[in-house]
């Protein structure tokens, strides 16, 4: 859903983050803002979203090499903001993988409009993408299998653990992003696919049942490691068919 997306502004004027921050967050969006191109890394190793409004002008970096570099994420929708109105900085922006281009100042109207018009054009994208990509039908970790077609957990002992579907599902999503940091807030749109409130803690009620049922690898750690201020983290390397 486009009004779940989040969307990281990543701009030195913190009066501007702090605008689109409240104007985005009334429109539906979950919105953060980072002040330069370290702390959008930093950001982004952590919780990946779904659209980055991109400035330009940095303190630290180059907005187009930022572009360039963030390109190598498919998925992410960029749109570049920037004082600079010159057209060989547009083609350039564009060129380099930039979903859209606005140059500053803007009316937030039409740069509500473009969020929505790259977010919609992504899902498309995705959908389509699904349909050409051979389904992956079983994911493997430690021993364990999760087959995704049977909707069916099977331990290391080759025995079937009873998941209930939304065990399975947030399951699923752990195996699918192993070795990255989930944000709760991420998990629950992923999961519940609704509006949330900061203070819903079935997240950390339904890990604690997968840990239980999952027990400890081999070196007698839980698969699912809290990252403490972060979220959660499935530790085990993953493998599919």
């Amino acid at each position: 859903m486009l009004k779940t997306a989040s969307i990281l502004v990543v701009d030195d004027d913190q009066r501007l983050c702090d605008l689109l921050k409240r104007y985005l967050g009334r429109e539906g969006f979950r919105v953060n803002s980072v002040l330069s191109a370290a702390d959008m890394r930093r950001y982004i190793e952590q919780d990946m979203p779904d659209l980055i409004l991109l400035d330009l002008m940095l303190p630290d970096d180059d907005g187009l090499s930022l572009a360039r570099e963030l390109r190598v994420h498919p998925d992410l929708g960029i749109i570049i903001l920037t004082g600079k109105g010159e057209t060989v900085d547009k083609i350039v922006g564009l060129e380099i993988g930039a979903d859209d281009y606005l140059a500053k100042p803007f009316q937030n109207r039409e740069l509500l409009a473009r969020i929505r018009s790259v977010l919609r054009r992504l899902s498309v994208n995705r959908t389509k993408n699904r349909i050409h990509e051979p389904s992956v039908t079983a994911l493997r970790f430690s021993g364990w299998t999760l087959d995704l077609a049977a909707h069916e957990l099977i331990s290391s002992f080759e025995e079937k653990v009873h998941l209930t579907t939304n065990e399975f599902r947030l399951l699923t999503i752990f195996v699918k992003s192993s070795n990255r940091v989930m944000n709760r807030d991420r998990i629950l749109d992923m999961l519940s696919e609704r509006e949330w409130n900061p203070d819903d803690r079935s997240i950390d009620v339904l890990v604690g049942k997968l840990r239980k049922k999952l027990g400890l690898d081999s070196n007698g750690n839980e698969f699912i490691k809290t990252i403490r201020g972060e979220g959660y983290i499935f530790t085990a390397k993953v493998a599919s068919d």
